[in-house]
């Protein structure tokens, strides 16, 4: 029998006034300490230099009680994921990330122990847009080419992490963040969850909740928007 997903989807991992995912520490020790987490094995592909980033993470993580290894490091990858307590899949560039995944051939382990197994996962940014079923609501440069923009797909809609309203007082002419998001979903009729910094996603099975002290704004399949508040109750966007 399968496992129940088990899922934090953070918007970034800095927030203006703390920290590296200090904003974040208690979502992220909720989900461990729920799993009895004590290593995080981390995936950092978004990012060229993979020690450093790596290092980054156990710097912020280590004084909370919580090891971390480098899925780099690792000789036998698939193994690595199998023996994981929980995975964090780090922020970056999303289409370098994928690209990775898809290369080393990555992404159905992870779905499986993920989906099936019941493997907590942690994503930020980039970490976050490949949970989701594609990578085509990203703000990054494509300065890689995937063989797919299709992810993860460990949630059933898309996300738009560091999502920023329009300025009004504004004089760009150009397109916003809306409008770019309102293209996608014109196109494909999926609902993107524009999630602004400090906030996140947290799946529990069939249970969604938005978490942050900052509304989300939902574009709609159908059209048209919404502000959905802290705590509201996302679990409709994982009907398929």
């Amino acid at each position: 029998m399968a496992k129940a997903r088990n899922l934090l989807l953070l918007s970034s991992s800095r927030l203006h006034g703390h920290g590296y995912l200090e904003h974040a520490r208690g979502q992220l020790e909720d989900l461990f300490k729920g799993a009895n987490v004590k290593t995080v094995l981390f995936v950092p592909y978004a990012l060229r230099d993979h020690d450093k980033y790596t290092a980054t993470v156990r710097d912020a993580l280590k004084p909370w009680g919580y090891a971390v290894e480098g899925l780099h490091t690792k000789p036998d990858r698939a193994q690595a994921l199998k023996e994981a307590q929980a995975i964090f899949v780090g922020g970056g560039n999303t289409f370098v990330l994928l690209r990775t995944l898809y290369e080393l051939e990555l992404l159905e382990p992870i779905r499986e122990l993920v989906l099936r197994g019941g493997l907590p996962y942690v994503g930020s940014s980039a970490g976050t847009n490949v949970a989701t079923r594609s990578i085509h609501t990203t703000n990054d440069m494509p300065v890689a080419y995937p063989p797919s923009f299709e992810a993860l797909a460990l949630v059933p809609f898309n996300i738009n992490p560091h999502y920023l309203d329009p300025e009004a007082s504004t004089q760009h002419k150009g397109e916003t963040r809306d409008e770019r998001i309102e293209e996608f979903v014109a196109y494909h009729g999926l609902p993107v969850l524009g999630l602004r910094e400090g906030t996140s996603v947290r799946v529990e099975g069939e249970k969604a909740t938005l978490l942050g002290d900052r509304n989300a704004k939902l574009f709609k399949a159908g059209g048209g928007s919404e502000e959905l508040p802290p705590q509201a109750d996302l679990s409709f966007l994982l009907q398929k």
